[in-house]
């Protein structure tokens, strides 16, 4: 409330002339008490409040004693217009000290007027004894009841609302001494039933022990209804006064109080980053070990079940770390802010849990997440190959074991032993188009061979059976071989050889087995499996197929000769062909299975004409979304950086254009999950290069999340500099200066300094130039703080801290420790006891549980050590 507003509000009241006689009478006395209390220091006393400041001399005497200021000289002489000259000189003094006075005179003072008079008195003690009491953001009236409040909120049967019936049953004004004086006071042996006692007992020992005059009588205190708030006010004003010294002792326990909620509000922000930083370390170390597990049974559905287990990891477990990790350096930052503004020592986390060890086991996670992708893809291309080289090599053993099957049989048959001449030569020349045949199986056994060491290679899961079916095939094939140079030495030794040869049968035996060979190699061909990934291999495969039928014609010409051949032996006879095995009938039969198979290749190769068309779309596809999506990443990443470079703007602009691109930013998630979406149809089409863009899923998801931690970061940092910058006082303009000037030297534009810009930077805002000297402490000493882990670069949020530390006013070691001695009564110790009576109970038992015991020589029981306590909550020594 103003000056005008309390005073006019008092005087309102007498000019009504509605004053109860009552406290018409109490105001009286303890007005006359109040002004005694102080002419008294000049040897002067009133009797009759109304007669005594009739002349204006006491009036004026007062005033000088309570002001400390010399009054005009009064006058001397005794008439009326001297008297009343003397009292205008009183209210005018009043008026220059900023009282606006309402509805008094200086003769109604000189008349004796006792409301006037009181009024005037009254106005006199709210200038000098009330207006100047201030407690937090209340003065005057409230300020004095606040105080009231405070200090005897620890007391029963004490409930301070006001200056009238709250006083009535004296309690209050015993507490008020015993809170400041206990041993004068035995306040627990008080009742409530008996305000007389209790009013005449504080009364008495305020006289006695505080040097303040009786100004209220207990039996108007009690009788009345309501006793005079005024003559209250003026009286508590007194004990005020009187323990203006303990006022010390209340700021030094406000200062306690704040540099112990700080305290306990860094250790909890402690705590949660340790427990965090262990929860997210845990999780990264538990899940490099599973991504660097190689132990599998290598089957295709084993490895697409691990890739479908992979994507539901990086959908679904990850982002809620991401988060976490974000979280994590958010908590750190502004930690440290709070620390250094709270003059503590930089917080060093627990070992292995620094920011850059967090950092680090990061990037092992998602260097292991890459590798364990690729191994993935790698192992789902491997068993892809393996199948189709398991399905080749069961193709060309069919083949084989077909045309292998009852050839031991010839090779074993006695045909030669007693056989005519002629039929030793038949033999022979059929011998010999055997061996013709024998050698063109010989590149298939050996395909075979390849493609079984291949599987070998490759460590294809059912190798034993391959490596069986191979053994077999290459045993039968050198028995095969030893039968034939059996039989060949058999025929060799034959003494006669059959000279007829029946050109026909020999013409047809030449060109039928070879033609059956080119017909079961091109149905291994027709038949043969292909594993194409794109539509250029698909189209070499269709141009070899077209080759193939434009061969076509010729080997149609060829096979109707073979089987003019064969009408014209049917013609001749009946007879077996001695000379080839190879029947007309197998002929036809192969013949017609190719003019099948071809047709059937045809639809294979336009069916997968057709995948490899839906892949290649499935590749523009994913491509335009992901160039769309990675341009759009790369544009809001250099915004967010020229949001950060941009010192012309208010913080609080700045963090709105951050606060405007992180809602931005987390709105264009839909866009990532519909681009994995495509990306999701795109591995399970088993597409695996794309060469219509340069972003892969895994690069576009790890810049995502690089500028979701980067735009959380930077609007952390920016709220602890306005943080900064309301508790330190630092101005927008000084806050831009420091900005700019960072900016200047960050040749990289990378928001960090090296060491050498750093310097640079300093020095270009005024610093010491003791730090340009080579090997400089002082510079050894800056770096220390700004770069406590060695990364050999300086943060904006760094330099910040460094630049605004020297700005900041805030309480010190030495000021808290200044406090407790306030506490304590210049005692080098402080008790239990005392801690509980000046501070609230949580942060007087956090002081006693942490205090070592003072081990000096005038220690007392239970004296507890609160200089070291002090020091330790900056971070100067050990608890």
């Amino acid at each position: 409330m103003a000056d005008e507003e309390h005073y006019g509000y008092f005087y309102g009241e007498e000019e009504k002339g509605l004053l109860d006689p009552a406290w018409e009478r109490q105001q009286k006395k303890t007005f006359t008490a109040w002004c005694n209390s102080h002419l008294r220091k000049v040897n002067v006393q009133i009797e009759e409040i109304t007669e005594d400041f009739r002349d204006g001399l006491k009036l004026m005497l007062l005033l000088e004693v309570i002001s400390g200021d010399r009054l005009p000289k009064p006058e001397k002489g005794r008439l009326r217009f001297h008297l009343v000259s003397n009292v205008n000189k009183a209210l005018d003094f009043i008026v220059s000290k900023g009282v606006k006075l309402v509805g008094v005179g200086a003769e109604e003072i000189v008349d004796g007027n006792l409301k006037m008079t009181l009024g005037m008195i009254w106005t006199i003690i709210l200038r000098f004894a009330i207006q100047d009491i201030t407690v937090d953001e209340f003065s005057a009236k409230e300020g004095l009841l606040l105080w009231c409040q405070r200090k005897t909120a620890p007391y029963k049967n004490v409930n301070v609302q006001n200056f009238h019936m709250s006083f009535k049953d004296g309690l209050a004004f015993c507490a008020l001494i015993h809170r400041h004086r206990p041993e004068l006071i035995d306040y627990d042996k008080l009742s409530k039933d008996d305000p007389m006692y209790n009013l005449n007992y504080a009364f008495d020992v305020a006289e006695k022990h505080l040097d303040i005059p009786k100004m209220l009588d207990a039996e108007d205190m009690v009788n009345q209804v309501k006793p005079d708030e005024r003559a209250v006010m003026t009286y508590v004003s007194c004990y005020y006064h009187a323990f203006s010294s303990s006022q010390q002792a209340e700021t030094a326990a406000k200062r306690i109080l704040k540099a112990l909620n700080v305290n306990q509000g860094n250790e909890k922000a402690m705590e949660d980053y340790e427990n965090l930083a262990s929860d997210l370390l845990d999780w990264i170390n538990k899940k490099i070990p599973e991504f660097e597990d190689r132990t599998t049974d290598n089957s295709l559905a084993n490895m697409q079940e691990k890739l479908n287990d992979f994507r539901n990891y990086k959908g679904k477990e990850k982002p809620p770390k991401v988060d976490d990790k974000s979280r994590l350096e958010n908590l750190f930052n502004t930690l440290q802010t709070k620390l250094r503004l709270s003059n503590r020592p930089v917080y060093m986390p627990a070992e292995g849990k620094m920011i850059s060890d967090i950092d680090k086991a990061w990037k092992d996670l998602e260097q292991a997440e890459k590798d364990f992708q690729d191994w993935i893809l790698s192992q789902l291309r491997k068993l892809e190959r393996l199948d189709h080289l398991a399905q080749k090599f069961k193709l060309k053993c069919d083949t084989h074991e077909a045309w292998a099957h009852g050839q031991d049989d010839y090779l074993t048959k006695d045909d030669i032993t007693g056989a005519p001449l002629a039929t030793l030569l038949a033999q022979r020349k059929r011998h010999e188009a055997f061996e013709s045949d024998l050698a063109a199986q010989q590149d298939r056994v050996e395909q075979i061979v390849a493609i079984a060491q291949e599987l070998n290679t490759l460590g294809y899961s059912k190798v034993d059976e391959i490596n069986a079916r191979c053994k077999k095939v290459c045993d039968g094939w050198d028995n095969l071989g030893d039968l034939t140079t059996q039989r060949s030495q058999n025929l060799a030794a034959a003494i006669e050889i059959a000279e007829r040869l029946d050109n026909l049968w020999l013409e047809y035996a030449k060109k039928a087995s070879p033609f059956s060979n080119w017909m079961d190699g091109a149905k291994e061909d027709l038949m043969d499996m292909f594993n194409v990934h794109s539509l250029e291999e698909v189209q070499d495969l269709k141009d070899a197929q077209e080759q193939f039928k434009a061969n076509m014609p010729a080997a149609q010409e060829e096979f109707e000769s073979i089987m003019g051949l064969q009408q014209a032996i049917e013609a001749m006879s009946n007879q077996t062909n001695p000379y080839t095995n190879t029947k007309a009938e197998d002929l036809q039969a192969k013949w017609g299975e190719i003019l099948n198979l071809i047709p059937e290749r045809d639809q294979k190769l336009s069916s997968e004409t057709a995948r490899q068309q839906n892949n290649e779309r499935l590749r523009v596809q994913f491509a335009q979304m992901a160039n769309q999506v990675g341009e759009w990443v790369n544009q809001r990443s250099k915004r967010l950086v020229d949001i950060g470079m941009n010192a012309s703007g208010t913080l609080e602009n700045q963090l709105k254009e951050l606060q405007s691109l992180n809602e931005e930013i987390h709105g264009f998630k839909d866009h990532f999950m519909e681009l994995d979406k495509i990306n999701h149809d795109v591995q399970e089409a088993m597409i695996f290069e794309n060469p219509h863009t340069p972003y892969s899923m895994e690069v576009l998801r790890i810049r995502f999340e690089q500028l979701l931690t980067g735009i959380t970061r930077n609007i952390n940092e920016v709220e602890n500099q306005i943080l900064m910058r309301d508790s330190i006082g630092i101005s927008e303009e000084q806050m831009k200066e420091l900005r700019t000037s960072f900016n200047h030297f960050d040749k990289n534009k990378n928001n960090q300094l090296d060491y050498k810009e750093f310097k640079q930077c300093l020095v270009s805002l005024g610093h010491s130039m003791e730090i340009e000297e080579k090997d400089s402490p002082e510079f050894a000493r800056i770096i220390a703080m700004v770069d406590p882990n060695g990364s050999g670069y300086i943060t904006f949020q760094a330099f910040l801290d460094f630049m605004t530390r020297e700005m900041a006013d805030t309480d010190t070691a030495d000021q808290v420790m200044e406090s407790f001695r306030i506490l304590a009564g210049d005692k080098p110790y402080i008790t239990a006891d005392e801690l509980r009576r000046e501070l609230p109970g949580e942060q007087a038992e956090y002081c006693i549980a942490r205090m070592s015991p003072y081990a000096g020589p005038d220690a007392v029981p239970g004296a507890l050590d609160y200089r070291s306590f002090s020091s330790a909550l900056y971070g100067e020594s050990d608890l």
